[in-house]
């Protein structure tokens, strides 16, 4: 079992050490976070800015634990609109030991339900690469339905990816 919590000051060194450890993983996966990011001052700055962003109601951050305390992922809720909208658009991020365990799933179903809840959110976006069959899978299992296709839309490592898009609303 995992549960969801707001990034706070004293999640800076294990936060830095999870990304520290995945960063290669990431990477692979990702456009790299700049250089300055991984030492103790950038994931405080991050860490402070994820504070505001929920403070402004533009933006949401959480860190997945797992039954220990221990970080094994992230998931965010970033893009929020509010007038005449009221969505955000969702990504998440699970450590490579963490992976294949169902931790993405829980954590994209916790993360709905503060969502369409607490937050009063009526539209979540999503995207992923359409060769990340794993994190389509944990989109379409949470509810999330494809609307489109974007050819050639990301760049990563000097080539070019489609990328699927997924939405999903609110219960009525």
């Amino acid at each position: 079992m995992i549960r969801l919590a707001a990034p706070a000051h004293g999640d800076i060194d294990a936060l830095l050490a999870f990304e520290l450890d995945n960063r290669a993983f990431f990477e692979a996966r990702i456009n790299a976070r700049p250089a300055s990011y991984y030492s103790r001052e950038g994931v405080g700055l991050a860490v402070a800015q994820a504070m505001a962003d929920a403070f402004a109601d533009t933006g949401y951050q959480f860190l997945a634990l797992d039954e220990t305390g221990r970080i094994i992922g992230r998931i965010n809720l970033s893009l929020v609109k509010r007038a005449h909208f009221h969505s955000a658009v969702l990504g998440y991020r699970i450590g490579q030991a963490s992976c294949g365990q169902g931790h993405a799933g829980e954590a994209v179903r916790q993360l709905l339900e503060i969502a369409f809840g607490r937050l009063r959110l009526q539209r979540i976006e999503a995207d992923c690469r359409i060769d990340n069959l794993a994190s389509a899978r944990v989109l379409i299992r949470n509810g999330f339905v494809q609307f489109g296709h974007s050819r050639r839309s990301v760049e990563h490592g000097g080539r070019w990816y489609d990328r699927l898009h997924f939405e999903r609303h609110a219960p009525a």
